[in-house]
């Protein structure tokens, strides 16, 4: 049953990329930026793979047409927050998946690291689509966020273009082998949540230590 979801779903996909071509990736990609809860990681691996094969779109378009839509979902979110503030997003969020909690660890994240923070919070889990609130709240200069978010996504999708271009070259994985994208997807996951918790997790609680908080 997964094995038949997995290739209906990649089916599916892979259609209709053939349709959307890069406005599809950049429209699925802002919306990963923004509240909406879909991973990069299912975006941009398989239009990297299907360039890769195919040839009706360059890696390097692919790469352009993620980043343009993260920035565009990142300005989404920062102008939102620039404009309605933090006593509405702290009391509205949680109806579109933004808890207070989460909003807490943007910014602790953001007060510590500037941009840099900006910067690395676009290769991280979490952190990723949250990171423009904070900015927005405090108002940061808009030019050097959009900078520092361009720059971030644009290193993430080129790592995940490079994913999608390896995993393609595996015939079992690409057979639709449960076992093979179990493996695949599992020691993503891992290496991804491992550079969450030493770079992001580790440092909001050290500064929340630094600050009394819990």
């Amino acid at each position: 049953m997964i094995h038949q979801w997995f290739q209906e779903l990649a089916a599916w996909y892979l259609a209709a990329l053939d349709s959307g071509g890069y406005l599809l990736v950049a429209l699925l990609m802002a919306m990963e930026s923004s509240i909406i809860p879909l991973p990069s990681e299912f975006v941009i691996p398989p239009a990297a793979y299907l360039a890769s094969t195919r040839g009706n779109m360059s890696l390097g378009g692919i790469v352009a047409a993620g980043t343009i839509g993260s920035w565009v979902g990142a300005s989404v979110m920062y102008w939102l927050a620039r404009v309605i503030g933090r006593p509405l997003i702290l009391k509205y969020g949680k109806y579109v998946l933004i808890s207070p909690p989460k909003v807490a660890d943007a910014e602790v994240w953001a007060n510590r690291f500037g941009l840099v923070g900006i910067f690395v919070a676009r290769l991280l889990l979490v952190i990723r689509h949250l990171i423009g609130i904070p900015a927005g709240i405090v108002r940061m200069d808009f030019l050097r966020y959009s900078i520092a978010t361009v720059l971030g996504s644009a290193i993430w999708c080129s790592i995940l273009a490079w994913l999608g271009v390896t995993a393609g070259r595996d015939p079992v994985l690409m057979a639709g082998s449960v076992h093979r994208i179990a493996l695949w997807a599992g020691g993503f996951v891992l290496a991804v949540a491992a550079l969450y918790y030493f770079l992001v997790h580790r440092q909001i609680r050290a500064a929340r230590a630094g600050r009394g908080n819990p």
